[in-house]
């Protein structure tokens, strides 16, 4: 046995080949596993408990859903296909079509009012006053209570003759209204509440981008003659461009299918008086949960969402996602 035999038997040193070839393994593990791959994976590891559960309880009932307007659902685990009977009744339907009338009605006058009255209290607890903490604190305090207190809560103000707002308007000579029973008030009631409800977050919201932009942009404007006016639309509203644009797009999709959309008029009005209150997604509960009809109301919910994907993506097609440069 020569010498470089031996002392590979004896575990001095390794045979040649194999240790060459154990070596070009290490190297190309080294090669693989850069720094960027290793944290391209502990992303993926951190993402993915959130992937999961968006998988099982988003994208499965999502799809799941989708397909249920296919078939005729009886809630006792009958399941007939009927194609595309479910979107066609839906589409003849007088009841379902003057719920989406209604939330138009309800969108185009909801989305205004949180950008006015969100963006307007931003302005006015920006300002150096004493005590500003509290006046943010309670603007912002109604979003923090149930929903269902705050419409338990209006709805005894604005119950008829006996309501707080009836016997206000009577002291100071008003006639007292059905806020709640007149078709022609009701919706415009629960607007009134749901704004009132919402105007704080929209004011946090509205505050965060109220910040970002530097104060001696002011200040030069100021020293240039500049008015408050001028200041606001030249200066405030096209910083504000990113943060108006989520507040659209947040406000238009809560006015649609948020619990606002759904809960203050389960509560008030139960989509009364005679449907003048009753919006899309709760006729499409009505559908689903009193009258059994599954398959129908699946159909309608999808046939929603798509209606929210075409909104969004008409918005971040207008805006370019958020920044507003046309041309």
């Amino acid at each position: 046995m020569d010498d470089q035999a031996r002392l590979s038997v004896d575990g001095l040193e390794p045979p040649s080949g194999g240790g060459a070839r154990r070596r070009a393994v290490q190297r190309r593990g080294r090669t693989y596993w850069t720094r960027s791959r290793k944290e391209a994976l502990a992303a993926w590891l951190f993402i993915l408990p959130d992937f999961v559960g968006l998988l099982i309880f988003v994208a499965v009932p999502m799809a799941l859903s989708l397909s249920l307007g296919f078939f005729s659902v009886d809630g006792f685990g009958g399941y007939k296909f009927i194609g595309l009977a479910n979107y066609n009744r839906m589409f003849h339907d007088p009841l379902f079509l003057e719920s989406i009338e209604v939330t138009v009605v309800y969108v185009v006058c909801l989305v205004p009012g949180l950008y006015v009255t969100g963006l307007g209290l931003a302005m006015l607890v920006r300002q150096r006053i004493p005590w500003i903490g509290v006046w943010r604190s309670l603007f912002f305090m109604p979003y923090v209570v149930s929903l269902v207190v705050i419409a338990l809560i209006w709805k005894v103000l604005l119950i008829d003759k006996i309501g707080f707002i009836n016997q206000m308007l009577e002291l100071v000579g008003f006639q007292g209204r059905s806020w709640l029973g007149d078709p022609k008030l009701a919706l415009g009631a629960v607007l009134a509440v749901t704004i009132w409800f919402l105007m704080g977050y929209y004011m946090i919201i509205f505050l965060s981008g109220l910040q970002e932009i530097p104060r001696e942009y002011y200040e030069a404007a100021k020293i240039d003659g500049a008015n408050p006016w001028a200041m606001f639309t030249n200066i405030t509203l096209p910083l504000l461009r990113p943060t108006s644009f989520f507040v659209i797009l947040v406000s238009t999709v809560a006015a649609v299918s948020g619990s606002s959309a759904f809960d203050l008029i389960y509560v008030m009005t139960n989509g009364g008086p005679a449907n003048s209150t009753s919006l899309a997604v709760f006729y499409i509960y009505e559908q689903a949960f009193k009258f059994n009809n599954y398959g129908y109301a699946a159909a309608m919910a999808s046939s929603v969402v798509v209606i929210l994907l075409a909104i969004t993506v008409a918005l971040f097609a207008l805006t370019r996602g958020g920044r507003f440069h046309l041309g």
